[in-house]
C-alpha cells in the first residue's frame, strides 16, 4: 500500500528487517555460542583493559586562547613559572607558622625534587629578600606555590604518596597540610559509583517485575544492559591509552549504557512476549523481534550515537570526546540488544513467564483500525482527541513554569569549595580564604609579553603596566609587574574580591584582559594575556557560550532529518524538534533551580549555590536529545504504522499510545530511577547530569508523549503526515519497526 498523498512506499523492496530477522533467529538457534562468545570478550576486554588500558584526566588545553598563548609565553620565559600551579597550605591553629620555618624550608626543597615539579616557592622569603604574600596576617596559614610541568590529575593516584613523604616532616611537627587545586583534586576520593548503580539497578528490578510480572522476563535486561556497559567500559579504558577522556567520562558511559541497554532490551522482550503470545515458536518470535523492535533499537541508537558525535562540533576536544564516551556504550548497547538478547530469548523459549507473579501484559494485538483494543490508555488517547487545546495548554503550562529559572541561568566552573569539606581541596579553599581571601583560591597570571619592544623602551613600558594595574575595580590587590626569566615577559598576580567562581572574578578578567592590560601597551609591540587555571577556565567558558547555539541547531537539524526520513511527516518532524526543545528547556529549569538558586541543593550534598558548570547544557543537549527519540521512534512507529494501514489520523494515535504506553512508562522510570540515582555521587558535575538527565527523561514521558503528542498529532490530523513530492524522491526509505517482515512472516 503507498503513502499518503501519493508519496513512495515507505519499505524498501528488499527491507534490510529481512536481515535482521535472520541475525535474530540464528543467535536464538545458536544460543550458547552467542553467550560464550560474549562471556569471552567481556574476560577478554577486561583483562586487556588492566594491562594496557588508559587512565582519565581533566588535563587538557584550549589553543588559540589567549591563556594558552600567555603560558606558552612564560614557559619559554622561564619554564619555572609555567605548567600548571597547586598549592600545599599549611595551617597552625596553636601558634605561629615561622616557629616551623626551618621544617618548612625542608618539606618545600623535598617537594622541588618531586617528578613533574617545576618549581616550589618557600612561603618565607630568604634574608633581605621581598615578602611572598603567602603568609597570612596573624602568621597561621601559609602555603607552598608549587608548579607542575602537567595537569596534576593526568597523574597516577600513587603519586600522592611521594607528595605525603616529602610534607611528612610537617604532619609530623602537629602541622595541618592540606592539598589545594589541581593537587587536591587528584587526593579527592576515588570516584565509587556502585553505590548509585546498586539503587538504580535495584529500581529497575522492581519496575520490570511490576511492568512484566515475570522475573525472568525482568532479569533480561539488566543482565544484558551490565553485560553491555562492561564491555563499553572495557573498550573506553582501552581507548582512553590513546584519547584523553574526563575524569567524568565513564560514569557518564555507565549513565547513558545503562539506561538505553534497558530500555533497548525491554523493547525487544516486550515484542517477543507478543509475538509468543500470537502463537509464534520461539525462535522464529526472537527474529521478528529484531526484525521489528530490533530495527527501531538501531534507528533510536544510531540518533543517540549521531547526537552526541554532533558535540564535536565545539571544536573543543574535552567535549567531543565526552560525547565519543558515551557513544561507546551505546553502541555496546545496541549490539548487545539485538545479538545477546535474542540468544538469551532462544534459550529460555516459552519458559520466559514461568515465575510469573500475576497474569503476563506484553504490547497489545495487532492493528484492525477499529477493534485495535480498548484499555485505558485508548480511552485516554480518545479524550485527548476531544479536547486537544487543553492538555496542550496544560502540558505547555507546566513546561513553561518548570522552565522559568533557565532565564536567569549563570555558566562558570565549580570550585573546590562546593566541595564536602571532607575532602583535602575543600579544606585548602576554606583555609586559603580565611587567611588571604577567597579570590586567592584562583589567581590570575597577567603576562606581559616585550621580547619585541626594544631594551631601552621596557623600564617605561613596565611604568606603564604598574600605574594601570593600581586601583582596578574588583581587584583586592595586584602585584606589580616584574621581569621574569630572560626578561622577555613581565609578570604580574591579581586576586580577585571575589571567589573564582564569582561574577566579579568574571569581570575583573574581562576588564583586565580587553581593557586594562591593552591599554597600557598601546603604542607599543608588546602584547598581553591573562593566564592561569582560573582564566583558562573563563575562556573555556566563552568557547562554550559561543558556540552553544552551533551545537544546539546541528543536533536540532540532524533529529529534524532522521524523524524526517524514518516517519515522511515534515510537520511530525518539526514536531518532534520542537516538543524535544521544551523538555530540554524544562530540565534546564530545574537544575538552575536545585544548584545556582539552591532549592535543594543541600540536600544533595552541595555546599551552597555554584554555577551551572559550563559544559552540562551543552552534554544534556546531545544526550537528551537522543535518548529522548528512543520514545519518538517507539511511539510514532507504532502511529505511522496504524496510519499507513487505516488513513485514520485520529484512531492511529490512540492506537499507537494503546500499545506503547505501559513500554515506555516503564522504560523511562527505568532511566529515571538510573539517573537520578548518580546524584549521590560526590561529584557535583555528575549530580548536575544525573539530576538534569533524569528530569527531562520523566518530562519527555509524560508531559510530552502522553500530553503534548497525542495532543498536537491529534490537531495536525493528515497534515501530519505530508512530505512534498519532490522532498519525498529525495530522501532514503527507512522502514522503522520493520512491519513489511512482520506481514511477510506472518503470511
Amino acid at each position: 500500500m503507498t503513502s499518503p498523498r501519493g508519496s513512495s512506499p515507505a519499505v524498501p523492496s528488499t527491507p534490510p528487517a529481512g536481515r535482521l530477522r535472520r541475525l535474530g533467529e540464528w543467535c536464538a538457534r545458536h544460543a550458547v555460542l552467542v553467550i560464550v562468545v560474549w562471556l569471552v570478550a567481556l574476560g577478554a576486554l577486561h583483562a586487556l583493559q588492566n594491562t594496557f588500558g588508559g587512565t582519565y584526566s581533566d588535563d587538557f588545553s584550549l589553543p588559540g586562547t589567549q591563556s594558552y598563548q600567555g603560558l606558552q609565553v612564560l614557559s619559554a620565559d622561564d619554564p619555572s613559572v609555567g605548567g600548571t600551579g597547586a598549592q600545599v597550605v599549611l595551617h597552625d591553629a596553636h601558634g605561629q607558622l615561622s616557629s616551623v620555618q626551618s621544617q618548612i624550608s625542608q618539606v618545600t626543597a623535598s617537594l622541588q625534587k618531586l617528578p613533574h615539579v617545576l618549581s616550589a616557592q618557600d612561603p618565607f622569603p630568604a634574608p633581605g629578600a621581598p615578602p611572598t604574600g603567602a603568609v597570612s596576617a596573624d602568621g597561621q596559614i601559609a602555603y607552598i606555590s608549587v608548579r607542575f610541568s602537567s595537569n596534576p590529575t593526568s597523574f597516577e593516584h600513587s603519586y600522592l604518596d611521594q607528595v605525603d613523604s616529602a610534607v611528612a616532616p610537617l604532619r609530623a611537627a602537629g602541622i595541618e597540610v592540606e592539598y589545594g587545586g589541581p593537587l587536591g583534586e587528584l587526593a579527592r576520593p576515588k570516584a565509587a559509583d556502585l553505590t548509585s548503580e546498586a539503587i538504580g539497578f535495584a529500581v529497575a528490578i522492581v519496575v520490570l517485575v511490576v511492568g512484566f510480572g515475570s522475573l525472568i522476563a525482568a532479569g533480561l535486561p539488566l543482565l544484558t544492559a551490565l553485560i553491555s556497559v562492561i564491555v563499553g567500559l572495557s573498550c573506553l579504558s582501552l581507548l582512553a591509552a590513546a584519547v584523553t577522556f574526563a575524569s567524568v567520562a565513564p560514569t557518564l558511559a555507565t549513565m547513558i549504557g545503562l539506561g538505553v541497554g534497558i530500555d533497548y532490551s525491554l523493547f525487544l522482550i516486550t515484542r517477543y512476549r507478543q509475538l509468543l503470545m500470537d502463537g509464534t515458536a520461539p525462535a522464529r518470535a526472537a527474529g521478528l523481534a529484531v526484525a521489528t523492535s530490533g530495527r527501531a533499537v538501531l534507528v533510536s541508537g544510531t540518533t543517540v550515537i549521531i547526537a552526541l558525535a554532533g558535540l564535536y562540533v565545539s571544536r573543543i576536544s574535552f567535549i567531543g570526546n565526552l560525547g565519543a564516551a558515551a557513544a561507546v556504550t551505546v553502541v555496546t548497547a545496541v549490539i548487545g540488544a539485538i545479538t545477546l538478547v535474542p540468544a538469551l530469548l532462544g534459550l529460555i523459549g516459552r519458559r520466559i513467564d514461568r515465575f510469573s507473579l500475576r497474569t503476563p501484559v506484553a504490547e497489545g494485538g495487532s492493528v484492525t483500525g477499529e477493534a485495535a483494543q480498548q484499555g485505558g490508555w485508548h480511552r485516554y488517547a480518545q479524550r485527548v482527541e476531544r479536547r486537544p487545546w487543553w492538555f496542550l495548554a496544560a502540558g505547555v503550562v507546566v513546561i513553561g513554569v518548570l522552565a522559568i529559572p533557565l532565564f536567569s541561568i549563570r555558566l562558570g566552573h565549580i570550585g573546590d569549595g562546593a566541595d564536602p569539606t571532607s575532602f583535602t581541596d575543600r579544606r585548602a579553599y576554606d583555609l586559603i580564604s580565611t587567611g588571604f581571601g577567597p579570590g586567592a583560591n584562583g589567581p590570575l597570571t597577567l603576562v606581559v609579553d616585550q621580547s619585541a619592544v626594544p631594551s631601552a623602551d621596557r623600564s617605561a613600558l613596565s611604568s606603564s603596566v604598574a600605574k594601570a594595574l593600581t586601583g582596578v575595580p574588583g581587584a583586592a590587590s595586584i602585584s606589580p609587574p616584574k621581569p621574569t626569566g630572560n626578561g622577555d615577559a613581565l609578570l604580574s598576580t591579581a586576586i580577585s574580591s571575589g571567589s573564582p567562581q564569582a561574577a566579579v572574578t568574571t569581570t575583573l578578567f574581562n576588564h583586565l584582559k580587553d581593557d586594562v592590560l591593552p591599554q597600557a601597551v598601546t603604542g607599543t609591540a608588546a602584547r598581553t594575556y591573562v593566564t592561569g587555571t582560573t582564566a583558562a577556565q573563563l575562556d573555556f567558558l566563552d568557547l562554550i557560550s559561543a558556540r552553544l547555539p552551533l551545537i544546539i541547531a546541528v543536533v536540532v537539524a540532524l533529529a529534524f532529518l532522521i524523524i524526517l526520513i524514518v516517519f515522511r511527516g515534515l510537520l511530525v518532524a518539526v514536531k518532534a524538534a520542537v516538543l524535544n526543545l521544551l523538555s530540554i528547556a524544562a530540565s534546564y529549569g530545574v537544575v538552575v533551580a536545585v544548584f545556582q538558586w539552591g532549592w535543594g541543593g543541600p540536600s544533595l550534598g552541595v555546599s551552597g549555590t555554584v554555577p551551572i558548570e559550563s559544559y552540562v547544557p551543552m552534554m544534556m543537549f546531545a544526550i537528551v536529545f537522543g535518548l529522548s527519540m528512543d520514545y519518538e521512534v517507539f511511539l510514532l512507529s507504532r502511529v505511522h504504522e496504524a496510519w499507513t494501514r487505516t488513513q485514520d489520523s485520529k484512531g492511529s494515535v490512540a492506537h499507537g499510545l494503546e500499545i506503547t504506553a505501559r513500554v515506555i512508562s516503564c522504560a523511562a522510570l527505568i532511566m529515571v530511577s538510573v539517573f537520578a540515582a548518580f546524584i549521590l555521587s560526590t561529584n557535583i558535575v555528575v549530580k548536575m547530569l544525573g539530576l538534569g538527565l533524569a528530569v527531562s527523561v520523566l518530562v519527555d514521558a509524560t508531559i510530552v508523549r502522553l500530553l503534548l503528542v497525542p495532543a498536537v498529532m491529534t490537531l495536525l490530523g493528515r497534515r501530519a503526515w505530508w512530505l512534498p513530492r519532490w522532498l519525498d524522491r529525495l530522501l532514503p526509505h527507512v522502514d522503522t519497526e520493520g512491519e513489511a517482515e512482520l506481514e511477510h512472516a506472518s503470511g
